[in-house]
């Protein structure tokens, strides 16, 4: 089945400098509970720019066991080296992942036959199925829908992550039958509105059951009911987005009491005032006490 709905990029708890497994998993069964569809380790939201390939590995390794099924895990597979990005891939199909996160190459910015060829390269070297993921704002490349059509043509291509906040370009990628989850939590409905399946999400790290809300309403194209529940999303993004990804939803998961306020460096915790005021929105909601 393709990947759809509400699909959480999860955090990654630190005790000291390590990964807080317990925690780790404790969330997962929270968010689990509250109704997420999918889980992605090790990607940009879970400091993976942090691990080496080994802790990558064990991240991905422990999630995979830990879920047992219930959702698909969804692997942060990507790197600007295509020969790093095929190992990641290969690692995430041992270790039992149920597809790979695979992100264009940052900071060489490959030219758009350059992406096609990464992919394809990397394609070819599992069976899992893949998420291409663009977010040009991180990568500096912008990668367009005639070359992700390019790569789907290849086959195993199950969609797209789309943060590139360009909604002619999503709808271009649509209609040449690119499937869509949004990379965006603010573009979630708007983009299911235009036939994306849902979101791959950082404010269900905190908020899984307004994001679920929203997915649900969309796929089942109540339009009143889905502007309500992206009124509260996007609220909560503004707040999820106020300082670099994941300092805020670290932040906002810690309060929820699922894990220590640590980050890796070069990320640092947040600003007192920002932080305050995610504080303030989630108990405005009910969210926190």
């Amino acid at each position: 089945m393709p990947f759809a709905g509400s699909i959480v990029a999860i955090v990654t708890p630190f005790a000291g400098d390590q990964v807080d497994f317990p925690a780790l998993k404790k969330h997962i069964d929270w968010l689990i509970a509250e109704g997420t569809q999918g889980i992605v380790p090790c990607g940009t939201t879970g400091e993976s720019a942090t691990f080496d390939h080994g802790e990558q590995h064990k991240v991905i390794g422990e999630v995979v066991q830990h879920v047992r099924g219930r959702v698909p895990v969804i692997a942060g597979a990507g790197s600007n080296s295509t020969r790093e990005a095929i190992s990641l891939a290969q690692a995430a199909e041992r270790l039992g992942a149920d597809g790979i996160l695979t992100i264009t190459p940052y900071y060489n910015k490959p030219n758009q036959e350059g992406l096609y060829q990464h992919f394809a390269a990397q394609r070819a070297s599992t069976k899992l199925p893949m998420v291409l993921y663009n977010v040009p704002g991180r990568t500096g490349t912008n990668m367009l829908p005639e070359t992700a059509a390019r790569v789907a043509a290849l086959g195993g291509v199950d969609s797209i992550k789309d943060a590139a906040a360009n909604l002619d370009q999503t709808w271009e990628q649509l209609r040449l039958g690119v499937g869509v989850l949004s990379g965006d939590d603010a573009m979630t409905f708007p983009m299911m509105a235009m036939g994306a399946r849902g979101v791959i999400s950082v404010v269900a790290n905190f908020a899984p059951r307004a994001v679920r809300a929203l997915c649900d309403a969309c796929a089942a194209g109540d339009l009143v009911a889905a502007r309500k529940h992206h009124g509260l999303v996007v609220e909560l993004a503004k707040h999820a987005f106020a300082d670099v990804n994941p300092i805020p939803a670290k932040s906002a998961v810690s309060a929820l009491g699922f894990c220590a306020e640590a980050y890796r460096l070069p990320l640092v915790g947040p600003q007192a005032a920002k932080k305050e005021a995610m504080l303030a929105c989630m108990r405005k909601h009910g969210l926190l006490k």
